[in-house]
């Protein structure tokens, strides 16, 4: 292991060299899609149309194995400090996280004060560092962009929000939705779309700095394609009539492409998810809804990518275009929730008419059955520990020498973003200490072999990842995975998976492999156990622990007792209605 740890070691600073030689510090272009599948990019297999985000691919390499967490701010903690979610304080998602576990180490549901940002990393060194758009991983004064590296900063602290009206909340998760500027209370436009705001926003930043010489860090938190799916009509009505013959269909074709296009094996087996309905089942009305959702989804995306595309273009006509690095990734896999259980608020709030879909006042979800398109050929989606919920698309592109249009198959990790562009900046990896604090070190490895060498592997064969959210868990090691998901997803027990033939998770080794297969078992225990990870509590179910959330943490601090009663009256009806239902069912 240290012949292989010093030959990699060498191999790197050769690396790094040759790039030193040849260029100045690069610029760097982060963009972050939420909640986009694994095949929801064109150049991933997709029908939507992302011609900017594909242009990237092509001068760049396309990772095809790279992994993130099942939910958004675990996963952009880890972009941005290179630290592992379970020991940089963001264990779990705030909204989905048991009281138990909220302040314990680990589940701070905020950035703890043991690690330092990249834009920190990168301020420090002469970089000028902006970001807009969504932040999610702590909204207290000391987390806010201001405090954690960001020369310029406006940002909405929550998981998400309206895309027209920047103010309205998409749930009440809290009694308003969160937005600084700079590290101070921001004042929102009363209308606009998110995607245009955060790009004219991230321009105006750019174009303020210009003079100073400096590179720059800007980071680019999209909504799209966080619910409420809303997008302008006019990209909306490009996809009338595509999805006509449903999800089953469309699962197929994207699988088939992502196959074409080297992402896949030929052929991968794909699993029909529990929750995945019979298309050819549903009325011709209900045919036509459920696919002017996913007209809007891909509305969504598109309008994304056009604006990710004025930020390029800008770059280009400034000069700046050619000394600029691109990552783009998704923040975890696609949206499967039908949100059935926040109807109620949603109707007090929002219309799902179909000729509204997309608009101001319009609330559009994609649901299970359109996940199961967007991860193709992936089992699970958002939230689950299987490919469809971790398996991020990602692309690096503009690094002169790297491979052109190239694929890499080998497992790559969201931690290993941030020792790749300190690579790349030509600044140092900090260690375990920073300004005389100590931190938690970088957990992932550099990427700029794999970018020169997309056969290379930054992960031995050996090597063990462990990963964690919410009671669902896996293990990685080389090709091989083990992975266990609860209900409705999964059915709470281990299973083992070969990646490399199997990206699908169909066929289930354990009996073949047995002693492998409790050797990554003992794998993940040292692991769990050296990241402090919590076991959920008796009966958690994610579903019921975000309305407990919202009750605590909204709806009694601002009603009051009125909540209490009517929340304990509505229980009392449940339990009613449980007791009843039960009584019918017995002979």
């Amino acid at each position: 292991m240290k012949k292989r740890a010093l030959i990699c070691a060498l191999a790197l600073s050769s690396c790094v060299a040759v790039l030193a030689a040849d260029r100045v510090r690069p610029n760097i272009v982060v963009l972050v899609a939420d909640d986009w599948g694994f095949s929801d990019v064109g150049s991933f297999g997709s029908e939507i149309s992302t011609p900017n985000i594909d242009e990237l691919a092509r001068h760049g390499v396309r990772f095809a194995n790279f992994h993130v967490a099942a939910s958004c701010a675990p996963t952009r903690s880890m972009l941005l400090t290179g630290v592992d979610n379970h020991l940089n304080g963001i264990g779990n998602l705030r909204e989905t996280m048991p009281q138990a576990h909220l302040g314990k180490p680990g589940y701070l549901g905020s950035l703890d004060t043991n690690v330092v940002t990249v834009a920190t990393l990168l301020k420090d060194s002469g970089y000028r560092t902006y970001i807009t758009g969504k932040w999610n991983v702590g909204s207290e004064p000391y987390n806010r962009p201001d405090q954690r590296g960001f020369d310029r900063s406006i940002v909405q602290g929550d998981t998400g929000s309206d895309n027209w009206v920047p103010t309205q909340r998409y749930l009440p998760h809290a009694a308003k939705v969160f937005w600084f500027e700079d590290g101070k209370d921001a004042l929102m436009p009363e209308e606009y779309y998110s995607s245009t705001f955060f790009v004219d926003r991230m321009i105006d930043y750019l174009r303020s700095g210009s003079q100073s010489g400096k590179p720059f860090f800007a980071y680019v938190g999209f909504q799209a394609n966080h619910v409420p799916l809303q997008a302008p009509r006019e990209f909306n009505d490009k996809y009338k009539g595509r999805y006509k013959d449903g999800w089953t269909a469309l699962r197929k074709e994207r699988r088939d492409r992502a196959a074409a296009l080297g992402l896949v094996p030929a052929g991968t087996p794909m699993v029909t998810m529990s929750t995945t309905g019979d298309w050819n089942a549903l009325s011709g009305k209900d045919k036509l809804y459920q696919a002017r959702e996913m007209e809007v989804y891909a509305g969504m995306a598109e309008a994304m990518d056009y604006h990710a595309g004025r930020l390029i273009a800008f770059l280009k006509q400034s000069g700046e275009y050619d000394n600029t690095v691109f990552v783009f990734l998704s923040d975890n896999g696609a949206e499967g929730s039908d949100y059935s259980e926040a109807q109620p608020w949603l109707w007090t709030q929002y219309t799902q008419d179909i000729d509204k879909l997309g608009g101001k006042g319009a609330y559009g979800i994609a649901g299970p059955g359109w996940a199961s398109v967007s991860v193709a050929p992936l089992n699970t989606y958002k939230f689950y520990s299987g490919e469809g919920g971790i398996r991020s698309p990602m692309i690096i592109s503009g690094v002169p020498g790297i491979a052109q249009d190239q694929v890499h198959l080998g497992m790559t990790h969201v931690t290993d973003i941030v020792p790749t562009l300190l690579d790349l900046a030509q600044v140092a990896n900090p260690g375990r200490m920073y300004q005389g604090k100590a931190i938690e070190p970088l957990t992932g490895r550099s990427l700029l072999p794999v970018l020169q060498n997309p056969l290379a592997r930054v992960h031995a064969s050996d090597e063990a990842i462990g990963y964690e959210l919410a009671g669902n868990m896996a293990l990685f090691r080389g090709d091989l995975k083990i992975v266990k998901n609860n209900p409705p997803m999964g059915d709470g027990q281990w299973h083992l998976h070969d990646l490399k033939s199997d990206p699908g998770e169909t066929r289930d080794l354990q009996s073949q492999m047995p002693e492998v297969f409790q050797t990554m078992r003992a794998d993940y225990q040292t692991w769990s156990n050296s990241h402090h990870v919590l076991p959920m509590p008796e009966g958690y179910n994610p579903v019921y622990q975000v309305a407990i959330n919202q009750l605590l943490n909204y709806a009694i601090p601002t009603y009051g007792k009125t909540v209490l009663i009517w929340f304990s009256v509505l229980a009392a009806a449940l339990a009613s209605m449980v007791v009843v239902r039960r009584r019918r069912r017995k002979p």
